[in-house]
C-alpha cells in the first residue's frame, strides 16, 4: 500500500486520541512518530481532503483572531476503518538511512569521509537517546493516566533499544575506519 494511504492511517490515529488541526498533526508527526514514520504538508493535506471526502473523519472551523483554522474530528467510519487496518498484518517494516546508503558506496570516497558521517551519525544517536529518555520518564510517570501510554511508552522503549544499538556500532564503525585508514 503506497505511504499516502499509511498517511491517512496515521492521522486517523493521531485524531483518535484528540482532535487536531492539520499543523497540529504535523507536529506529532515531528515529534512523537518522527522515529520511525515522517510525512510532509504535502502529503498531509491531500490526505486530509481524501479522509473528509470519505467521511472518515469532520472538519470544524475554529478559526481565533482572524487566523483560519480547520480542527479535524475522527467520525464512527474512520474508527472502523482505522481499527480494521491495525487488525491486519504488517505488509512491511522499512528502515532507510542515508548514513548507511553512503557508508554503502564508501569506496568511492575518502575514508575520512564516511567517518565524518559516522560521527555525525553517532551525535544524533546520542542526542535521539537523550530525548528518549527523557520521552520514557515522562510516559512512566503519566502511564497510568491513558491507556495510550503503554502503547507509546513501548514504541518509546524501542526507540530507545534502536539508538542504543545505532551508538554502539558506531563505536564499532569509527574504530575499524580509523584502523584501515
Amino acid at each position: 500500500m503506497p505511504n499516502t494511504k499509511k498517511t491517512d492511517y496515521v492521522i486517523l490515529g493521531l485524531l483518535s486520541h484528540e482532535p487536531l488541526t492539520g499543523y497540529d498533526i504535523k507536529q506529532r508527526m515531528d515529534t512523537s512518530l518522527s522515529l520511525f514514520w515522517g510525512a510532509s504538508y504535502g502529503s498531509i493535506y491531500p490526505a486530509l481532503e481524501g479522509l473528509l471526502r470519505d467521511k472518515k473523519i469532520k472538519a470544524a472551523d475554529v478559526s481565533t483572531n482572524g487566523r483560519e483554522k480547520t480542527q479535524y474530528t475522527i467520525t464512527a467510519k474512520g474508527t472502523k476503518y482505522l481499527k480494521q487496518w491495525l487488525s491486519e498484518p504488517v505488509e512491511k517494516d522499512e528502515f532507510r538511512s542515508e548514513t548507511l546508503l553512503k557508508l554503502f558506496f564508501g569506496n568511492c570516497t575518502e575514508p575520512s569521509d564516511s567517518l565524518a558521517h559516522i560521527v555525525q551519525f553517532r551525535k544524533t544517536a546520542e542526542e535521539t537517546l537523550a530525548v528518549l529518555h527523557q520521552m520514557e520518564a515522562s510516559l512512566e510517570s503519566v502511564l497510568k493516566e491513558d491507556p495510550a501510554h503503554r502503547y507509546y511508552l513501548l514504541t518509546v522503549r524501542c526507540g530507545i533499544r534502536m539508538y542504543e544499538a545505532y551508538e554502539a556500532w558506531c563505536g564499532e564503525a569509527q574504530k575499524e575506519l580509523g584502523t584501515k585508514q
